[in-house]
């Protein structure tokens, strides 16, 4: 099963310590770390994964390798919209173009990981 995390990370040492961790135990162990994809800010994550793209995500999960046309089908959208906000997923690796031509999650469990802290 291959597993994504997102998360907010506003301290920079932070996720390196993380990212340097994750190759450390790749190294030792020889297995595949889960992907992590890091966040600077609420905003900045809130930008990227738009209701409307989590909606993309979770319909193309339950579809398979699908095409353009028929993701904005299943959505009920304009193929020009689906299409904009599959580049900004596929941009930030959370969605794939396979060699076929058809978009896929190369993940099977997107898990999103962050506190929301009051500010001392």
């Amino acid at each position: 099963m291959t597993t994504a995390t997102i998360r907010i990370q506003r301290d920079d040492e932070a996720a390196l310590e993380d990212a340097a961790g994750g190759f450390l135990n790749a190294w030792k162990t020889g297995k595949a770390q889960d992907h992590v994809f890091s966040f600077s800010s609420p905003e900045q994550l809130f930008t990227v994964l738009t209701p409307k793209r989590w909606t993309l995500i979770e319909t193309l999960q339950g579809l398979g390798p699908s095409t353009y046309r028929a993701l904005a089908t299943a959505l009920s959208r304009d193929v020009k919209r689906v299409h904009e906000d599959t580049a900004v997923l596929i941009e930030w690796g959370l969605v794939e173009v396979n060699d076929d031509g058809r978009i896929h999650v190369p993940y099977d469990v997107i898990h999103a990981d962050f506190d929301l802290r009051s500010v001392a």
